[in-house]
């Protein structure tokens, strides 16, 4: 506990400062004032908000200290339950994708539980390469990352969170911008962000802009809001800025009644007078940082290669369209450009590289006006075309001056045309552009090849962006493009002098663009050293620019007294932050090299650097885990939980963690992909449907097909007469794939559930959204987490993964949502339906899987030809051979069954299970005796409950 309490120190509000009750009563006074006023909560909001007992959040606080472009941050968070049961809430923050997390702690009642980042367990062989494929493809996507941790709270107790990352600020057109994600999930009883800036440099162009708007619902800013958010307090002087975001209850209500508020963004620049640079230095490491101004723009020779298959209809060409309709207005007299569009075939505007004319710019818009969607996706003809365009200009002019060569490559999905294997498209680009073409690619929507496009911008000095469809993917593109539009500097070179520094990170860079920076850090081999030699050597326009000075660096080895800097206790290594600075950014070019590297010992060795550094210095990377810890009393043993991290070098992964207490269940394994806490049980419906049932005291699992019809309605579990609990799945059809042997695939469209006890309640699930029915009518979205309750039924939903059905505490059904971003013909969205607790319905439970709940089966062996049974002990999988036939006994059914294997949780793993192919013969009664006629329907001809 004394941890907890030393975390607190200096936050505005931690747990037991203020009662946490009178908070609630401010709250919903505060919805009841906003209710009056106009504001008014809707319908749906108010039922939900009575539906549901869900924890209190009493403060929610971030505190940011940015020292240098370095930013240390501190997320804390309290949450009290109210209710009278034991309560599961979670703790979500979104992080920069650049960030590294440092630390976690949490106190749960009088538990408190401290992060300790450690190095991942190693994965040897072909699981260990699926595992990094699998975590590269996930990352890099968005700008943001998730870190969720989910616990269960004490009835009337309380919960606080305290999680630490760090950054390094980019400065993209000329700011730096530092972005908290404003997003609680609720409105919180006081909710506080506060952020420190010191730049011994000198501050400008500080701002502060209205919240960002979120692709969430309900979130941030309107479209008239201008300058800060509402209760923002800023106050500066030349070299310290400290911003407050502070807003009441009601003015978070008047933003986001569902505590959505958004992004809460800083942006600034600092002074800089010396054309070499600025150097600190801090307890004998230093950083550099150059970013030069007042340069003429180096020419560039630039094509534009752009996907015109069909994938690209709609609203992403037009809006590529759009975008480059600005850019081309943009270009300089001095540069010349050219445009190839792409599907199966190659389209180039001009046979060569053209120079920038009125007339020239007009036909370009005129093209690119005609280009329309269809075909397939020739990337690597593509990017071959493009750079055999800039070489040949380059050849063919004779080109005296320097320029810089640049390939704009947009592109909304897969190679499909041509050559489609990424290593060999790798090979090819590299082989052609052999460095002197630098390729910024650009991925719009969720189907790119991403870690394609990193790779081939990472091989080929460029950068790449991802373009989420749903935002406005003009105003990005135009974005990214005026990072690149004006090159300043090319072929940079910094020196220092042999032997007076050591472990310096990167020094040569292919170009310096206009309202970037250069960052080097590294540290100094003679800490008595009075001046630091500095020489920069680059290419500028038809000049070769030499740059030199000497550093005073003596006087800075104490460094800056910072207070409030949010860092973990007991590591001494957090006082200098240029040399967390420098270990960040080593780390980070380690990942990069980790990444592009294609020879195994490399990365072998570039992983244990990585690995090594990131422990001693506490970053949660891709090759380190967070270990969380129950600290140890005199009567309890340390109890371990271990999160992995995501690569920050290569974007955004949900971190999920579930602790429980003494009531814990076994622990999940986190290495796998999918949501840890759906996995409960293998008895399900799920698929074309394939059934599967697990018997756990005989340690069998049995599985079988129902071939239905699309449109009937099956009877899956029915338990009207006994627990109250009935539930049906609506069958909806789909072509077979080719040279399949069914003529048609069916999947459940529509899961039902009617609970009769203690209220009356209906529940329609479908992959979009959720109708419940309690009396009052309740309307929920699949694609936004929430958790409702009412009556002793609790839903909870993660966005379109999963809905967790609980009921009385005793039964649990958990529905998979499968979604289809571009499904195939035979494909369909579509639920599946996994029974997680069972214990609260009756022995006379029916329904296609609810008469297999209360039942052992029995395995025996018949000898093939034989009439007898000579081996009615229960075989193993290793028994399982052809000279024996297997027979499943359940209940007064003997079944023919054999060894196989099934993938369950929407494919993510496999299961060994005995097979019944004539399920007939398996189940009571016949098929017809499992049609309901409506969704709802609770009558039976089978089983004890009969019901009418």
């Amino acid at each position: 506990m004394l941890l907890l309490l030393g975390l607190c120190l200096g936050l505005p509000l931690c747990v037991g400062q203020q009662d946490p009750l009178a908070l609630a009563e401010e709250l919903e006074e505060a919805l009841r004032w906003d209710d009056q006023v106009g504001h008014r909560v809707p319908r749906q909001v108010r039922l939900q908000q009575r539906l549901k007992t869900k924890p209190l959040m009493t403060h929610f606080s971030v505190k940011s200290t940015i020292i240098s472009r370095y930013a240390f941050t501190m997320v804390s968070c309290s949450l009290l339950n109210r209710a009278s049961e034991d309560k599961e809430v979670e703790f979500q923050m979104q992080i920069p994708a650049a960030a590294f997390i440092t630390n976690f702690t949490m106190a749960v009642g009088d538990k408190v539980y401290q992060g300790e980042v450690a190095e991942k367990e190693k994965i040897h062989g072909d699981r260990a390469k699926k595992q990094d494929n699998k975590t590269l493809e996930d990352n890099g996507e968005k700008g943001t990352e998730t870190f969720s941790a989910s616990v269960i709270i004490p009835s009337k107790d309380k919960a606080a969170f305290f999680l630490h990352y760090e950054e390094l600020l980019q400065r993209r057109l000329g700011k730096y911008e530092h972005v908290i994600s404003v997003r609680p999930q609720q409105l919180a009883g006081r909710l506080h962000v506060e952020v420190n800036i010191l730049e011994k440099s000198g501050i400008v162009s500080l701002e502060v802009p209205p919240l960002k708007n979120s692709r969430q619902k309900g979130s941030g800013k309107v479209e008239d809001d201008v300058g800060p958010p509402p209760s923002t307090d800023i106050n500066r002087n030349e070299t310290f800025a400290k911003i407050i975001f502070n807003p009441s209850i009601i003015q978070q209500a008047k933003i986001a009644q569902n505590g959505i508020l958004g992004d809460f963004i800083i942006r600034y620049d600092v002074n800089r007078e010396q054309r070499v640079g600025d150097i600190q230095v801090l307890n004998d490491y230093f950083v550099h940082y150059f970013a030069p101004k007042d340069l003429p723009p180096l020419p560039k020779n630039v094509v534009f290669v752009l996907d015109s298959s069909a994938s690209m209809v709609g609203a992403k060409l037009r809006q590529t369209k759009d975008a480059l309709f600005t850019i081309l207005h943009d270009l300089r007299p001095q540069d010349h450009f050219n445009i190839v569009g792409f599907s199966n075939r190659i389209k180039v505007w001009q046979d060569r590289l053209v120079s920038v004319t009125p007339n020239n710019i007009r036909d370009s818009k005129v093209y690119i006006h005609h280009m329309t969607p269809t075909g397939g996706t020739d990337v690597n003809g593509a990017l071959q075309k493009g750079i055999e365009l800039l070489n040949g200009h380059i050849a063919d002019n004779d080109i005296d001056f320097r320029s810089v060569s640049l390939i704009v490559f947009l592109t909304d999905g897969k190679a499909t045309v041509g050559e489609t294997q990424s290593s060999k498209i790798l090979s090819n680009t590299k082989e052609a552009a052999q460095g002197r073409v630098c390729i910024f690619t650009i991925g719009i929507g969720n189907d790119v090849d991403f870690k394609l496009l990193e790779k081939l911008s990472l091989e080929n000095c460029g950068m790449t962006r991802r373009v989420q469809e749903e935002d406005n993917a003009k105003e990005q593109l135009i974005g990214f493009y005026d990072e690149i539009r004006t090159p300043l500097l090319s072929d940079i070179r910094i020196d220092y002098p042999p032997g007076s520094v050591e472990h310096v990170t990167k020094t040569l860079f292919p170009n310096y663009f206009n309202g970037s920076e250069i960052i080097i850090a590294g540290k100094l081999v003679d800490s008595k050293l009075d001046n630091l030699h500095v020489e920069v050597t680059a290419s500028n326009s038809k000049k070769f620019v030499v740059l030199k000075t000497d550093v005073p660096v003596a006087s800075h080895s104490t460094g800056n007294d910072v207070t409030g800097v949010s860092t973990p206790e007991g590591q001494d290594a957090d006082r200098n932050y240029i040399e967390r600075l420098w270990s960040y950014l080593t780390i980070k070019e380690l990942l990069t090299s980790w990444l592009k590297s294609d020879d195994e010992q490399e990365k072998e060795r570039l992983m244990e650097r990585a690995r090594a550094l990131a422990v001693h210095y506490h970053f949660l990377t891709p090759f380190t885990s967070l270990k969380v810890k129950e600290l140890a009393s005199e009567a309890a043993p340390v109890a371990t939980k271990e999160v992995y991290g995501s690569s920050a070098a290569v974007g955004p992964e949900t971190v999920v963690q579930s602790l429980q207490g003494k009531k814990m269940p076994p622990e999940p394994d986190f290495k796998k992909q999918y949501n840890p806490r759906i996995k409960i049980s293998k008895t399900s419906a799920d698929g074309d449907p394939h059934f599967v049932v697990d018997f756990p005291l005989s340690k069998l699992t049995v599985c079988f097909n129902i071939d239905g019809n699309p449109g009937d309605i099956l009877r899956l579990v029915s338990d009207h007469m006994d627990s109250g609990v009935t539930v049906n799945g609506e069958l909806i059809g789909a072509p077979a794939p080719p040279n399949g042997h069914k003529k048609y695939r069916t999947y459940f469209r529509t899961i039902t559930i009617l609970i009769n006890k203690p209220e009356r309640s209906y529940l329609e699930i479908s992959p979009n959204r959720i109708v419940l029915d309690g009396g009052d009518r309740l309307v929920l979205p699949c694609n936004q987490s929430v958790v409702v309750g009412s009556w002793g039924l609790e839903l909870s939903i993660s966005a379109n993964a999963n809905i967790t059905v609980t009921i009385q505490g005793t039964i649990t059904f958990v529905i998979l949502i499968h979604l289809y971003k571009n499904p195939a013909p035979y494909q369909r969205n579509h639920l599946g339906f996994y029974i997680s607790n069972s214990k609260g319905l009756s022995a006379n439970c029916h329904g296609l899987l609810g008469q297999f709940l209360n039942q052992e089966p029995k395995l025996t062996k018949k000898p093939v030809g034989s009439g007898s049974n000579r081996n009615r002990t229960e075989p193993s999988v290793s028994q399982a051979d052809l000279s024996s036939e297997t027979i499943l006994k359940v209940k007064e059914h003997r079944v023919p069954v054999f060894w196989k294997q099934r993938k369950i949780y929407n494919g993510q793993e496999q299961i060994d299970c005995w097979f019944a192919k004539n399920s007939a013969k398996l189940i009571d009664g016949e098929y017809r005796d499992y049609l309901a006629s409506h969704p709802f329907d609770t009558e039976t001809t089978l089983g004890v409950g009969t019901s009418q």
